[in-house]
């Protein structure tokens, strides 16, 4: 039978014109230079009118039966998408690859719930529509092993298109979920730390899956509506990555390693060591 693919997420909605603290902390750089290459948002769709997005709504689209556009009715997606890219400019908070093009994938519905063959159908569209060195953001997964969905996201990797997966929010071994336990060059499966470097109590562990922990408690980004929220776990740590990979491909800058790791081998920091990737004038 299909299985379902889910999120989890905790909400405040605020108003905010600021670089927020976890993408200084990341670095950041001009996701504007970068247009050749995309960011595919496998998620619950995307605001596509969020007017602090640069969003490709020609190929967007949805995956979910019935459902004919990629608007996000959920919020979750979005938020993912300005961490990613958020746009430098007057509004609101700006992304670890600012105006980073942005494709969104809509799999999960308004309660970020969906099917595994929605998955499986974004990411074979991803494979016929997407090249080397484009970003797949996944903030979702499955509790369980899918060799399907597993095979898919290599195969894409294979050619070369480059994956930031999210740990997951069970307090478990990343080892026992599909996606997140996969390991080939071209994928980083992404833990969670907070503004101190310490190790979500949420988060997902375990060295054989996890390649780098980034920020994802108490992030701010866009949400629906136009609007900002904030948002913990795992599915915040792993757009922060994903900004990084666009712009540095998949040598990325990390700094230090997160504190209280349940695994005893701490995972590395996904930050730059300077306050910036790349140079960007900062959201003025």
């Amino acid at each position: 039978s299909d299985r379902k693919v889910g999120l989890c997420s905790c909400l405040e909605v605020v108003s905010t014109t600021s670089v927020t603290w976890n993408v200084k902390k990341t670095g950041y750089g001009n996701g504007e230079n970068f247009q050749e290459k995309t960011v595919w948002i496998i998620d619950t769709g995307v605001a596509l009118d969020h007017p602090d997005l640069n969003i490709d709504t020609q190929r967007s689209q949805s995956f979910i039966s019935g459902i004919t556009t990629a608007e996000d009715n959920n919020g979750h997606g979005t938020h993912v998408a300005g961490i990613i890219g958020a746009k430098n400019n007057t509004l609101g908070v700006m992304g670890v690859a600012s105006g980073a093009k942005i494709v969104a994938l809509k799999v999960l519905d308004q309660l970020g719930e969906g099917r595994l063959s929605s998955v499986i159908s974004a990411l074979s569209y991803i494979r016929q529509n997407g090249k080397a060195g484009d970003v797949v953001n996944m903030s979702l997964g499955l509790e369980g092993i899918s060799t399907t969905l597993d095979r898919e996201v290599q195969t894409a990797a294979n050619l070369g298109i480059l994956f930031s997966i999210a740990a997951g929010n069970d307090a478990k071994l990343a080892s026992g979920f599909s996606p997140a336990r996969l390991n080939h060059s071209n994928i980083f499966t992404v833990s969670a730390v907070d503004s101190t470097g310490r190790f979500a109590s949420f988060s997902n562990y375990g060295n054989d899956a996890v390649d780098v922990a980034a920020y994802g408690v108490r992030i701010l980004s866009t949400y629906s509506n136009g609007r900002y929220a904030i948002l913990s776990g795992t599915s915040m740590a792993a757009p922060h990555v994903a900004g990084l990979l666009l712009i540095k491909g998949i040598n990325i800058p990390t700094s230090g390693t997160a504190s209280n790791d349940p695994d005893g081998v701490p995972d590395p920091i996904a930050r730059a060591s300077k306050t910036q990737v790349a140079a960007a004038v900062v959201n003025n």
